[in-house]
């Protein structure tokens, strides 16, 4: 079989992380990128690395027709603006074979549904791409428990956490065009990660229903005046007039249609994690069994004195978002791996290849999207947002939080 030809739309730091992921995937190579930022380091990783011909292309147009899948990896503020371009590109008779969208799906539900809109207009198979979902150790919680859980049944509990001490560029920061805080961007990590390992073996991600979204959103550290002043001097974003959330948590309540029985997960995420780096945390209990999953314990270690730590200035080459060069390290050797982003692209190779629909995709993406929505609206009216309550369901689809519209200094006190 031939290889598929993948195209990439945006070549930031997700972007970055695939090129990684690609290596340890057959059957795919990098065909070409369109981007608006500099994409010298990734075209030099691609052919440095041989994953394709990496051809730089100046419109969507120019390249969907000569690659068999494309993938969004473009910030979250110009979603929806890519999305019509591709559907313009099929429409004219590019032969995509699929979409990768990158998660989140969008920003809010009207955002939402017109990108499964656009997609319905061209019916094309698409891959919601939730890195976590496809890790290994996720994976193998699941299969190392599926007699236990049959014997015993499912997870009754999950916590998910994902914590870091702040994203890399000023749009993430800006909730006007990221789409809130960290809520938006992790919460949607954390939410899907619960879901999932609450459902039990054999069934559709979607199986259990959501029944109502519990939430609280702070902002405790990036509110304060010399963080504060920080975000501005470095990215130009003045959380004093338009703060987004820095930490956030709550709790979603499941039902099993089957047994009606009701199952919690709880999320939560910040970026005021001052530690290691980035750190995802995942537990859970069921009846007799329990597991737990922590990126930061790593059977490498490596210590560097102050001495020699004079010397390195990229802290990032031990783990994402180190906060530390010295010191005693936690290491990950193999990020793009552990974080699950190799196992989703293997999932769309797979899919395709036997005709089948991947793990995720973009309707699943849809679902989060309206669950972190319930979550912005239970922060601001201080209450539980009841996902069985018609009226809640269709106040989410025009639902737009006060922190993403640049008007969350009340809430948050910023």
């Amino acid at each position: 079989m031939q290889p598929l030809r993948y195209g990439f739309i945006g070549g930031g730091f997700v972007a970055g992380f695939h090129l990684q992921a690609l290596r340890q995937v057959h059957g795919v190579e990098v065909a070409g990128f369109v981007s608006k930022d500099p994409l010298d380091q990734a075209v030099a990783f691609t052919h440095e690395h041989r994953l394709g011909e990496g051809r730089v292309y100046q419109t969507i147009g120019e390249m969907a027709p000569n690659v068999d899948v494309v993938a969004l990896f473009v910030p979250n503020y110009v979603r929806l603006e890519v999305m019509e371009e591709v559907v313009e590109a099929v429409k004219a008779g590019a032969p995509l074979k699929a979409l990768i969208c990158e998660k989140p799906l969008a920003r809010n539900m009207p955002e939402a549904r017109r990108m499964m809109e656009l997609l319905g207009q061209v019916n094309l198979p698409t891959a919601y791409f939730e890195n976590q979902v496809h890790m290994k150790a996720m994976k193998a919680i699941r299969q190392q428990l599926a007699p236990t859980t049959g014997a015993m049944g499912p997870p009754v509990l999950v916590r998910s956490n994902e914590e870091h001490a702040g994203p890399h560029n000023g749009w993430f920061w800006d909730p006007t065009r990221q789409g809130g805080g960290v809520m938006s961007d992790m919460g949607c990590h954390c939410l899907a990660v619960g879901w999932y390992m609450l459902t039990p073996p054999g069934k559709p991600v979607d199986f259990l229903r959501p029944q109502s979204v519990q939430a609280d959103l702070s902002l405790l550290k990036w509110g304060q005046p010399r963080w504060r002043n920080e975000l501005l001097q470095k990215y130009g974003v003045d959380y004093s007039k338009a703060p987004a959330e820095d930490f956030a948590t709550g709790i979603v309540t499941y039902k099993n249609p089957e047994t009606g029985r009701l199952l919690k997960a709880q999320f939560t995420v910040s970026w005021m994690y001052d530690k290691q780096g980035l750190r995802l945390l995942c537990d859970g209990l069921g009846a007799g069994y329990a597991f737990e999953f922590n990126t930061l314990k790593s059977p490498l270690e490596v210590f560097i004195g102050d001495v020699a730590a004079e010397s390195l200035a990229d802290a990032e080459s031990a783990l994402e978002k180190s906060q530390s060069t010295r010191g005693l390290l936690a290491i990950q050797p193999n990020e793009a791996d552990l974080y699950g982003y190799t196992d989703e692209n293997v999932d769309l190779v797979e899919a395709i290849g036997q005709g089948q629909p991947a793990l995720l995709d973009c309707n699943y993406g849809l679902e989060i999207v309206r669950l972190t929505m319930a979550a912005y609206l239970s922060a601001e009216r201080g209450a539980v947002v009841d996902l069985t309550d018609p009226a809640a369901l269709e106040e989410l689809e025009t639902y737009v939080p006060l922190i993403q519209q640049g008007r969350g200094a009340g809430l948050l006190g910023g």
